[in-house]
């Protein structure tokens, strides 16, 4: 996470949407929950993530450039999109828990998965819930522990009664319902992973971050590439939190494709 400021143009930037038409799309109901994705191109199972208060759609203009190899999930994590509004607080641990239960649904054995920001948080909670099932994956402007009770201004402005400083929340998500959901439950948004979990991860990990995300602590960057028994950390000079985005997305999807063919 980071200052407003500068997430409402980062989302913005990643909410425009591309003609793709996905190949299926499906609302189904996980764990009591109805969880809405789509899919699109053919290969092995890659899953895009969004970050909080997003929804699938940030991850639309990112298809085209993946499609050819990968068969590309989108997902309406939790909470979030077409899948239904928040019923419980906020829980990391439970979402990463329905989208395991997704993966089983549809019967995929191994995934390979970026996530920014929360779409990180939950891969963290997934690699810790099910060992095996991701191959590798990227998480950006994410490390797996992250709290808001460190950055409070946030709830000051990032709240319902200012949502309409916020565009992108109205094309993202099926109402108001929806998105006082997720405000509200903004002050829930507390995970931690420990040295001993981050040590029991098993999928080869890229920790992409920008040096001017102020929500992501160096230090604990540091614990986290240290501990974790596979990975590389890739630092972008300049860049906030959507390291992935505006002009480094080039060299984010190189790259990325490099890392994710690794064996």
């Amino acid at each position: 996470m980071i200052k407003i400021t500068i997430v409402i143009t980062l989302l913005l930037m990643s909410t425009n949407i591309f003609s793709q038409t996905p190949k299926k799309s499906e609302s189904v109901s996980i764990n009591g929950k109805t969880i809405f994705y789509e899919i699109y191109g053919e290969g092995e199972p890659l899953f895009l993530l969004h970050g909080y208060t997003q929804s699938s759609k940030s991850w639309k203009p990112y298809v085209k450039d993946y499609e050819k190899e990968y068969e590309v999930y989108l997902i309406d994590l939790t909470g979030h999109g077409k899948s239904e509004p928040f019923r419980q607080d906020l829980s990391i641990r439970s979402v990463a828990e329905d989208l395991n239960s997704l993966i089983q649904y549809l019967q995929l054995e191994q995934i390979k998965a970026i996530g920014f920001s929360f779409g990180g948080d939950v891969l963290y909670q997934l690699a810790l819930i099910n060992s095996s099932v991701i191959e590798s994956m990227i998480t950006i402007g994410a490390v797996g522990t992250w709290t808001i009770n460190d950055f409070p201004e946030y709830l000051k402005v990032f709240n319902f009664e200012n949502r309409n400083n916020f565009p992108w929340l109205k094309t993202s998500h099926d109402g108001d319902e929806h998105i006082k959901a997720m405000m509200d439950q903004f002050k829930n948004y507390t995970i931690k992973v420990s040295d001993e979990e981050l040590q029991s991860i098993k999928p080869e990990v890229l920790i992409m971050i920008g040096d001017d995300d102020e929500g992501m602590d160096l230090a604990e960057v540091a614990r986290v590439k240290k501990n974790l028994p596979k990975s590389d950390l890739w630092v972008l000079p300049n860049v906030a939190h959507g390291a992935h985005e505006g002009e480094t997305k080039d060299e984010f999807i190189l790259k990325s494709k490099v890392f994710l063919t690794k064996k």
